[in-house]
Parts: structure tokens; sequence; C-alpha cells
């Protein structure tokens, strides 16, 4: 390829090179430029093409050193600040620019055109400290202060610093991990990373660098500075400005850096850092971007300009004109990649696309590789993926070396290799003068799928209820859990044990009279949690004595009744015609599109399934249930929007006003477009406007109603209602429930929830109603920060200011309505900062009304309220909630609080305070300890399960059951009922107890004679180990298996020989079971396979295979015995797999 040399105040166009060329020809671009000591800066017009050729970069030039430039992430004057990890990435991409230490830089065109701080601020708040080099205290105090730094008392976020005594810990921006800084003196004894989670320290490193806390001051001079600006600058009286009132207070409020010319006598633009030997490439059509940025932030300007309380000031002294972005691109030499036009040195590669469906999926791939006189090279996105691709292979008889860098290819001799690279797209690189020919193939072309919808689709498997349930991560050791064959023991841990093949991994249950049994990992399908009664009191059973069959046969009967009871309601149901709603795609399509958001694949599975309910003819029943903030209103959405075009009307119930008036905004917003008549019932409308709304629901003319428990008075009739949507179910208590299910013989029914109440979880598990899980959470959610603490002046000042500095807004729980009052006035003394405003269920119900609206339009920034607010208010700018007496709440009251924060892309905290977390009561104690350990998203669900725990598993149907559920177990119970379930529909009785049934099921046992495991050195966490084995023991087809491979992977690195026997050994299980095997035992010189009787497998294939192969035997009516000396692990498993193919399809069983 013709690398252009142009000189300085020069432009060239090139065309842009298909597929990843372009990274390709970037990297040799680079290459040339940092030889000659220059940089290379490449402005994206796609945002989307600048994190893509970081990917890809590395993969053709090793050795570049390349930057990428974040953007805030923010709309132009938003009243939000950009989150403090892309502010800390900016810095310190800034400073590597500024030192020289670039040799790429990636940025968005558009990122280009925000103005920055002069590089002279950056270099003043900038400083180094070293091991053994002297540190005045007082002096890196004032520093700090200087720099932006914000002094706590514990450190969890970039910029921010805590002195004790002689100890100094540190987050600087830019930095991944926090410092600790030991004083000895005044002399820098040592410098050591710890974790913020725990607050211990890791390891030593020699020095530290600390960049500034932000992109601009915050000083008393340039506060002064920024506001006689400000009055300079901006009309209008200033003392009506928060942003300005909070400036004289020392707090930046959010948006703030749209100001940022206020605080700089002369602003920076990216050109200023880059220095004027940098070279640059604009890539795509860069113009075109900065004009679509430009019109959209005049109309934001046009849009927002005079609010009187939010001055803003003109677009061109916050961005740059896109005529002076060119004028200052002209001083450098530029390369412009535009248009489509072939170039020779890349050219398209042929359709290699895998038929899935084909007898002969490879087909095209495999006679390429023949037929082509070039070399090839495959590329797996990950290493997960390239140990996937090489398993693919391998079953198609195609061994692929693999290669660790393209350098390594093209030194090395093979024909074709496979790497790992996450190139979006192959091509051909074709330079016969160079000596190279090589085709790029990656995934892309292989499965013909984009790969951005294959890492989605990897993200997002739709979460499965039953792995939720079944999961063992969260076993400590002691506690009980159910063996299916044994009964009830307590786990002791993971042991290594040798049985004369190799250590094996067992797992260590310890049963009544200190009986010990080992259970090897390959059998974890017969183990499972056992949720009951508490831990401490599950009944253990003896080993060998006839107890678990006795407790077994009691729960085998009783589930029979059950199950009996349960098919009769059934059958109530389905006798009971509904209403089956019929819609109009093209309409609905519409409606959804309306939606702003992108839907997360449990999102998109639970709308189907509601949708699907609506449309068939028998009434849906069925519970939503998925954490807070994670998208259930929209499921809700689409169904009312089904109901009311098929006609209907729809109610919508929820608990508090609040929550009311929230929904009823909604749903105002999304049926905007749409000729829906919308009423709501509540306190916060007149009498007037009740009376009005219930008259046009009896005549039909309202079409959807949104209220409170008043929907359900008796003097509410509904003309057509059609469905009936409840959120947060939880909080309505039985009287209401009745008087719903008095609607709810012929209506459709959703119900949503965050933390379902253990009976409604009972009855979804038991399948006496639908069940959909949303636990996928939507993009660029972080985790809820969960401190639990004794409560003091202290803990509070620092966790509101927390929020206040970074411009965010704070709830303040305080639980009494008697005393909120006193502690007004205590909290205004404490944090004067701060503009208070108190919300509770006793105040009038225009005056809360106010109350709230003024906090979601952030007039106030601190709420003091009772738990009115649990349910469902949405203020996305507020992202600290501080709990008063956080003892006194239940579980799923405190998951649903802390619900209330974290809805936006920044990190939210949530503090329980306690009188005395020593003092605090073993319940208690246990719930606020759950909530801490349940900080992943989605957790919701978990928690659910956890109450479950804690307060035991009731039975749902009569009274006598939860006796024989306490002896097996929650987990197995179910199991069995809905096994009962299945035979009886089938007209079968069911015969629980019978070894070859479901339950106790027809498992398949493989022995390769060889360890199967996972080292200890390789994944040295026995949670994550135990976890992995239990993922891949109830793995049931072959795509679940090469999933797990890849996440294996991908965070632990190559699997060793240990860990590929453990998964033949599953793929083997998973193949042999329909075929109806029972066991396979494969020694290296003998192999046996056992299928049970009257197993599903043509007897005359069986016979042709012994024909055949001299080594095959019959041994007896249901066994296989093969005499043949492999060796080696893998290819006894590859042989025996090929021989069960040889079996043809399975038989299907009689019906």
């Amino acid at each position: 390829m013709q690398l252009p040399s142009i000189a300085p105040r020069k432009r060239f166009t090139l065309p842009r090179p298909l597929g990843s060329a372009d990274a390709l020809l970037l990297a040799r671009l680079a290459k040339e430029h940092a030889a000659a000591g220059r940089c290379l800066a490449v402005f994206t017009a796609e945002p989307a093409d600048a994190q893509r050729l970081a990917d890809e970069l590395p993969f053709f030039e090793p050795g570049l050193r390349v930057a990428q430039f974040p953007d805030w992430e923010t709309l132009p004057y938003d009243s939000f600040s950009p989150h403090q990890d892309l502010v800390s990435e900016r810095l310190a991409t800034l400073w590597r620019i500024h030192e020289g230490s670039v040799d790429l830089l990636l940025l968005p065109a558009t990122t280009a055109l925000t103005r920055l701080a002069p590089p002279s601020f950056l270099a003043g708040t900038t400083f180094h400290f070293k091991q053994k080099s002297r540190l005045d205290e007082a002096r890196l105090k004032s520093q700090l202060t200087l720099a932006g730094y914000q002094h706590v008392s514990q450190v969890v976020s970039p910029g921010e610093y805590a002195v004790r005594g002689g100890l100094i810990d540190l987050f600087p921006m830019g930095s991944l991990v926090p410092y600790r800084v030991d004083l000895f003196g005044d002399e820098v004894d040592s410098i050591r990373t710890f974790d913020p989670d725990s607050q211990r320290s890791l390891y030593p490193v020699p020095e530290v660098r600390l960049l500034p806390g932000r992109e601009f001051p915050m000083d008393e001079a340039a506060r002064t500075a920024f506001r006689a600006r400000w009055r300079e600058k901006i009309e209008g009286d200033p003392t009506r400005a928060r942003l300005y009132k909070d400036m004289g207070a020392g707090l930046a409020g959010g948006g703030i850096e749209y100001f940022l010319p206020l605080f700089f006598d002369q602003v920076a633009t990216i050109f200023d850092y880059l220095g004027e030997r940098a070279a640059l490439v604009l890539h795509g059509k860069v113009d075109e971007a900065l004009e679509r940025f430009w019109a959209d932030t005049r109309e934001r300007h046009r849009f927002l300009q005079h609010d009187p309380e939010r001055p803003i000031l003109p677009p061109a002294e916050v961005f740059l004109p896109a005529e002076e972005f060119f004028a200052r691109t002209q001083a450098h030499a530029t390369l412009s990649l535009r248009g489509s036009d072939a170039v020779d040195w890349a050219r398209p590669l042929p359709d290699l696309a895998m038929d899935r469906g084909g007898t002969d999926p490879l087909g095209k791939l495999e006679a390429h590789l023949k037929a082509t006189p070039h070399r090839v090279l495959l590329l797996g996105e990950s290493d997960g993926r390239r140990e996937s691709l090489i398993e693919l292979l391998r079953d198609h008889h195609l061994a692929v070396p693999a290669v660790d860098s393209l350098a390594e290819f093209l030194a090395g001799e093979e024909k074709f290799a496979i790497a790992s690279a996450p190139l979006s797209e192959g091509f051909f690189w074709h330079e016969p003068d160079a000596g190279v020919a090589v085709q790029f193939v990656t995934e892309t072309e292989l499965f013909a799928t984009a790969r951005e919808t294959r890492r989605r689709r990897k993200q997002e498997q739709v979460s499965n209820v039953d792995a939720l349930i079944k999961d063992l991560s969260e076993l400590k050791v002691g506690d009980p859990v159910v063996h299916l064959n044994h009964g009830i023991g307590r786990y002791q841990g993971l042991v290594n044990i040798d049985l004369g093949e190799g250590s094996s991994e067992f797992l260590h249950l310890v049963y009544a009279d200190k009986a010990t049994l080992y259970v090897p990992v390959s059998q974890l399908h017969l183990i499972s949690r056992y949720t009951g009664v508490s831990a401490d009191e599950a009944p253990l059973h003896k080993l060998g004595s006839g107890q678990w069959d006795k407790a077994r046969r009691k729960a085998a009967e009783q589930v029979r009744d059950t199950a009996a009871e349960l098919l009769n309601l059934y059958a109530r149901r389905a006798a009971r015609e509904g209403f089956s709603h019929r819609f109009s795609p093209h309409d609905y399509e519409a409606f959804a599109t309306s939606f702003g958001f992108e839907e997360t694949a449990d999102q998109r599975a639970a709308i189907h399934a509601v949708i699907q309910d609506m449309v068939s003819p028998k009434p849906m029943d069925r519970l939503v249930c998925g954490d807070v903030g994670f998208g259930k209103t929209e499921v809700a959405l689409r169904a009312a929007f089904v109901a009311v075009h098929g006609g209907k009307q729809v109610a919508f119930l929820a608990p508090t006003t609040l929550l009311a008036e929230q929904h009823y905004q909604t749903l105002v917003d999304r049926f905007g477009k749409w000729p829906v008549k919308i009423a709501e019932l509540s306190r916060f409308r007149s009498a007037k406007e009740v009376k009005a709304a219930v008259d046009g629901i009896a005549d039909g003319s309202v079409d959807i109603v949104v209220g409170t428990h008043k929907l359900l008075s008796s003097d509410v009739k509904f003309q057509r209602l059609g469905l009936l949507i409840i959120d947060e179910e939880h909080r309505f208590g039985v009287r209401h429930k009745e008087a719903m299910k008095a609607l709810r013989a012929e209506v459709d029914v959703l119900t949503l929830t965050a933390t379902p109440i253990p009976r409604t979880l009972g009855m979804a598990l038991e399948g006496l109603r639908d069940l959909s899980v949303i636990a996928t959470a939507p993009q660029r959610r972080l985790a809820i920060k969960t401190f639990v603490r004794t409560e003091g002046n202290s803990v509070i000042r620092e966790a509101v200011l927390r929020e206040l500095k970074r411009g965010g807004q704070v709830y303040f729980l305080h639980n009494e309505v008697e005393t909120i009052e006193n502690r007004r006035q205590k909290l205004a003394e404490l944090l004067p900062e701060a503009r208070i405003a108190v919300a509770h269920g006793q105040m009038p119900e225009r005056e809360l009304e106010r109350v709230m609206r003024d906090f979601v339009a952030q007039r106030h920034n601190l709420l003091l309220c009772s738990t009115i607010i649990e349910t469902g208010i949405d203020v996305p700018s507020a992202n600290t909630i501080v709990m008063s007496r956080a003892d006194k709440f239940g579980l799923a009251q405190l998951h649903q609080l802390r619900g209330r924060v974290g809805r936006s892309h920044h990190q939210a905290y949530a503090y329980l305070l306690v009188p005395d977390v020593e003092g605090l009561t073993k319940q208690a104690a246990q719930r606020l300890q759950a909530i801490q350990d349940m900080e992943e998203l989605g957790s919701g669900f978990y928690l659910a399960m956890h109450d479950l725990e804690i307060r035991g598993a009731g039975e749902v149907l009569g009274e006598n059951q939860s006796g024989n559920m306490m002896e097996v177990g929650f987990q197995l119970y179910n199991d069995m009922l809905s096994e009962a379930v299945r035979a009886l529909k089938n007209g079968q009785e069911p015969d629980l107890l019978n070894p070859l049934n479901g339950v106790w099921g027809a498992t398949t046992e493989v022995n390769l004679h060889a360890p199967a495991l996972l080292p200890d050195a390789y994944c040295g966490d026995v949670h994550t180990r135990l976890n992995l084995y239990k993922r891949l023991a109830t793995a049931e087809k072959p795509e679940q298996i090469d999933l797990l491979l890849e996440e294996i992977t991908d965070r632990f690195g190559k699997l060793p020989t240990q860990g590929q026997t453990l998964f033949d050994t599953h793929r083997l299980r998973v193949l042999a079971k329909p075929y109806g095997v029972l066991k396979i035992d494969a020694g290296p010189k003998l192999m046996n396979i056992t299928f049970r009787p009257q197993a599903p497998v043509d007897s005359r294939r069986i016979i042709e295979l012994v024909q055949k192969n001299r080594a095959i035997r019959l041994g007896g009516n249901d066994k296989l015995r093969i005499e043949r000396e492999i060796s080696q692990p893998a290819d006894r498993a590859h042989y025996l797999r090929d021989l069960l193919r040889h079996l043809g399809q399975p038989l299907a069983a009689p019906a």
C-alpha cells in the first residue's frame, strides 16, 4: 500500500478501505509518524468507529501507544455532570498528549469541538511524589484542595482523599486504583495501592502522579473570578441562578462543565494540546457529523436560553464552530479517508457464511481453504471465541493451528491458522510486492452477523428462572444442601482426592452423626440448595437409614394431591373464555419505537410473553419480576397499548398517590400521539375531576385509568375492562387482593414487582401463575455501593456532601413523621450548603405534589422524607440515599428504597444508618448483611429467594403441606410437583419414586478415567468454581456448554487439560442423554456404554455397528463393549461422540 507523505498545511484524500482494513492503514501511518517523533490524531465521524479502531489497531501494530479521548456523554447544556471515570480518563489522556507519550490519538470529531482548560492549568495542578521524597502534609492538603480533590473519611471514587495520622489515602484522577501513602515524619515511607471496597492494602508502587480532580480549578480565587465573569457575560439577576449561588458555597453544580469559559481568561482546544507537528486524519464524513452536531446544539440553546434560574452561554463560547475546526486543521498535514472506491491492497472476501441447517455447515469454508492459493487467518473475537471456533472446526474434522499474533503468522509457514483479535470485518490483504497475500476471515463472515449484535447477544442471554433459583454460588460452608439420593446434609467445602487416576475435585458433605459423603463435581445436578427453614434448623438425615426414603415418599403422596388440585384450578381457568386481543402490528411498531431506549433481552422476552398471553383466548395471569429501574413499566405500557387497540379499557393500579401520578404522566407522554383518553383517580385530583373520571369509566369514554386503591371501590364500574395492571403488588393488603380477584375472573392480569413476597413467588414457581424475570440491567448501569454505618454527624455530612459536590440530589429517609421537623433543624445546622425540602404522607396533597415537583426540577437538593418515596418516583439526578434506623426495615423494603437511586449511569451510594452496628438483633444483622452482599444489579429476585429462606417457605394450597416441604426442601418439592402435574396432564398416574423417572432422573454418568476439574491455580475462588461446576452439570444443550467455555476462557485464560476433560465429559453427557445412556465408562484400553432398558435407539443400527467394527461387541442386553486403545481422554471423548452419532437420531418415546 502506498502511504502518502503529506507536507504540513496540505490535505490529501484517499478512499476509505473496506472492512477493518482502515485500521491496518492507520497502524502503518502512525508507525511512520511515530518514527519521526510525531503524533497522529484521528477524528472519526462516527463515535463508534473510534472505539472500534482502538480495539483493532493493536492487532496490526502491537507496539503503538494508542489513546482514546472519551466524550462527556452528556447532552449540550445538560444539568448533569459527566461521570467521574470519564473525566478521569479525559484528564489522563490530555496529560499523555501533553507529555508526548501518545503515538495515535482517537476521538469522535464532535468531541474535538468542546473547548478545554488551557495546558497551563493541567501543568500547574499536576504533581508527582516518589518513595523517600519529602512531603509537607499541610502543603499537600492545600495543593489537593487547589486541584479540586475532596476531603472524605473513606475514599471510594476518583478525586477524593482522606488523611488519618501518618496515612494519606488518595484516589488520583486517571488512575484505576487508589493509593495509600505512609509517612514517616515528613518523608514518604511507602506507597501501596488498596482495594476501595474492603479498604485492604494490595501491592507497593514506586511513585504516584496526581492529576487535577476536575477539568477546572475550584480554589477561592477561581471561584471569585468565575462569579465576576458570570456577572459580566450573563444577563439577568445572578442571585436567582442556583449555579452562581452554589459556586459561592464552594459547590460545583451539575452541568457546570458547560460554563468552562467562565473559569479561565483564555480557553484551549484539543489542537493546543496536539502541538504544531501533529498529523491529522479525518475519518469518514466529518463535515456532515459536525453540521448535525451544530444543528442539535443551536436547537437546544434556543429551547433552554430563557430559564432565569439556569441561564446558559452562547454555543460558540462553549464549542468550536465547524468553520473554525477546519481552519485549525489547515495548519497540519491532513489525510482524509472518505468514499468507498475500491483499493487494490484491500479486497473483498468470497461468501464463506456457515449454513446452519445444511448437512455440511462449514462446506463453503472447507472448499475455500482447499481451493485458495493464499494464506488464510481465521479470527475469533476473544480467546474464548477462539476456543469455541477450534472446537467447531474440530467437530468438522478441520485441524487448524492457533497462533498468538499476526507477526507470528506472517513469519511462520502455515497456510491457515486461527488467532484471536476483535476485528469487526474481514478483508483480503493483497500486496504481492511486499510478498503478502493474507485473507482475514472474522466471525462476521463465518456467521453472517454483525459483531455488535453478536456481542449484545452474548451479554444478554435471557435469564433463566430455574438457574437463578438453583444457583450455588452463594453457598457458604455449613449451609444445608439436598442430595437427591441421600437427603439433607451440610456443605463443608471442595476437596481434592486422588483415586488413582490423577486428582479430582469433590464436594464434601456431612450428614447426621458426622457421616461424610463426597460428591464428584461432575454430578452436581444431584445437589440443590435447601430452602425451607433457616440454615441452623435444617433437619439433617442419617446416611443409609430409611429416613430420607420415608420423607420422599410422604412428600410424593402429598405432591400428588396438590398436583390434582392444581390441575383442577388450571382446568377451571382454561374453561373460562377470556378475550383474545387483536392489534395491528404496524401501529404497535410505531408505539414501540417511541420508547427511547434499547430493550434488554429479558425485557424483550417479557414483552413477547405478555403479548402472546393477551392474543390467546385464555385469561392471562402473569407476574413480571424485575429489579427497580429495569423497565417493567415499559412491559405494562406495551400491554396497555394492545388492550386499548383492541377496544378494551385498562386499569392501572398503583399503591401510592405519587406513583399513580408518575404513571399518569408517563402514559400521557407515550400515548400523546394516539386518540386515547387517560384519567387518574387519586388524592391529587379534585372531587369534580374524580367524578368526571368515574362517569367516563362507566360510559366507556375513558380508555385507561390510573389510580390507587380507590379504583377498587364499589362505585367504580367498568364498561369493558380488558386488562388490569398491578404495580408493586407486594404493597397491597389482603382486602385489596380480594377486590382484585373479583375483577379477575375474565380479565387479563399483569402484575409488576421488584421483590415478590414469598407467597407470590411460591405460586409463580409452582406454576400457578406465569413468571417473567427481567434480570439484565440496561447498559451503562452501575451497581449501587451500599454501606452500613453507625449514625453520627460526620457520616451524614460526608454522605450528603459527596453527592452535592458532584451536583446531585440526596434522599434522607426519616420514618417518624412526629420528629421529622426536629431532624430538619438538625440537618440545616449540620449542612448549611443544602436546600432542604420535607415530604411525608400526612401533608396536604397539593403541598406534597408541589414539593415533589420542585425536587424533580432540582430546586431542592436534599429531600427529607418518610417511606412515601418507596414506590416509583424517578429522579435520575438523585444518586445518594441515607436511611436513618435502617434496622427497622424489611429486606424487600430496603431493596425498594435503595432502588430509588442509581437510575442514571452515575455511581450511586446507599448509606444504611443504625444506632449501633454492634448491637443489632440477629435478624436485622442478617438483613443488612444480605442487602450489602446483593450489590449486583438485578438482585431483587435473589433477595426474594433469601426472604423465602429467612422466613421459611409455606405452601400455597391447603394448610398441611409445610411440614413435608421442610423435610425435602423447597426446590425438590417444586421439581416433584411439576413432574406430577406433567404426568397427570398426559393422563398417567405419577410414579414419582421410580428411579428412571424425571425427578430422580435418568442421569447419565460419564467417566473418562482422567482428572476432570478446574485446577486451583487456574481459578482460585471456590465460590466461582462451584458456580461453574453447577452450571456445567445443569447444562442441557451443547450451546450452553459452548457459551460457558467462552466465558471461562475469557475470564481465566486458556483451559488446562483437566479443564478440557471436564468439558469433554459434559459434552458427552449432553449428547448421550437422549439416547437413554445410563453410564459411559471410557478407560484407555476398554470402553463401556450402558443403556437403560427400552432405550430409544434403533436396534438395527447397533447390530450394524457390531458387524462392521471388530472392536465393538455386545456385553449383555443393554451394554456395548469397545476394546480399543486410545490413550488421550480428548480423543476417547471424540471417538464416543462419533459413535453415538452413528446410531442416528434417538427414537421418539411412544406416546
